[in-house]
């Protein structure tokens, strides 16, 4: 899960980049990709948990 949090938040970063945003710019965005993406993956994991306790 983590790999895939760091190259979302790569690809989110190259792009804000790509787009001619500034540097704090595009750590500000790939720092927020990578934290939505463990998020997401937290979420999934307690939902997949919670069902296989039933």
């Amino acid at each position: 899960m983590t790999l895939t949090a760091v190259l979302i938040a790569a690809a989110a970063g190259y792009l804000a980049r790509r787009d001619h945003a500034s540097y704090p710019t595009a750590i500000t965005r790939a720092a927020v990709a990578f934290t939505a993406t463990l998020t997401l993956a937290a979420g999934l994991v307690t939902a997949l948990a919670n069902l296989t306790r039933r």
